[in-house]
């Protein structure tokens, strides 16, 4: 063996020693709650608030205390009045179809969310302070478990705020409250003799627009008739009234094959 190649020789094998001592002794980097984006072509108007519905606690994930990483949690009794600042962060296609915390499959695409301590389900309002876009979420999951952290958006929620590249955002969260008995009120485009019979609730939006661009899917899709009322600090988008339960259902099941989220009940 020529000198030189002697010392590539050497060189190479110091490498390779190096290489190997570095993957057995460096404990591995923790990733970022942002794993990984959806391989669908999904843009923030593709994604919609969740709809704050009543539900019972979830059966599994408000067990408190519990504890993660050797630290104990203390779910919250109530989200009653909760408002708080703090830091969120993003996670996506590495939990994508698991099971929540609460036992709901994880859909990257929808507008859910992760929280230490809120009660399961919980729905909140999130503002990405550093850019003023909103989204309603329903949060469903536990996490994150980092102390500087307050949220984890999934992929769509974060898509909704602007927050995907910089995988994290100041965020204001802020609890909305989901009353037993729906208060009533003045819609737009139904007359006061319309109180009577059952209402459906197709969907709630933080903003008009999104009410009103439902209402109009709605409507081209023949799910009639349909209106938009507005009630704590949310734009509502109702279908009804119908006097029969045979009625209720055909149109529950004629959303839902059209691809529309299940309307459900409310009571006025």
């Amino acid at each position: 063996m020529t000198a030189r190649r002697q010392k590539t020789y050497l060189l190479l094998a110091g490498i390779f020693s190096l290489l190997l001592a570095s993957c057995a002794g460096e404990p591995p980097i923790e990733p970022e709650p942002g794993d990984g984006p959806s391989t669908l072509d999904l843009k923030a108007e593709d994604v919609a608030d969740a709809t704050p519905i009543e539900e019972p606690l979830a059966r599994y994930g408000n067990h408190s205390p519990y504890e993660v990483f050797g630290k104990k949690y203390y779910v919250l009794p109530s989200n009653d009045g909760y408002h708080e600042k703090g830091v969120a962060s993003w996670y996506g296609s590495k939990f994508h179809g698991r099971r929540t915390s609460s036992g709901e499959p994880y859909d990257m695409h929808l507008a859910t969310a992760a929280h230490k301590t809120l009660p399961l389900p919980s729905y909140a309002e999130v503002t990405n302070l550093d850019n003023g876009r909103k989204v309603i979420v329903k949060i469903n999951d536990r996490g994150p478990f980092k102390d500087d952290r307050l949220i984890d958006m999934s992929y769509g929620a974060a898509l909704r705020l602007d927050m995907i590249a910089t995988g994290t955002a100041r965020v204001d969260v802020r609890v909305i409250d989901v009353p037993a008995t729906e208060a009533t009120g003045d819609s737009p485009v139904a007359s006061s003799s319309d109180n009577a019979g059952t209402w459906l609730q197709a969907g709630a939006y933080g903003r008009r627009e999104g009410a009103e661009e439902l209402a109009g899917q709605l409507e081209r899709a023949q799910l009639l008739p349909v209106s938009i009322h507005q009630l704590d600090e949310l734009f509502r988008v109702w279908l009804g009234p119908f006097a029969s339960n045979s009625e209720v259902e055909s149109v529950i099941t004629r959303a839902i094959e059209l691809g529309f989220d299940r309307p459900h009940r409310i009571r006025r």
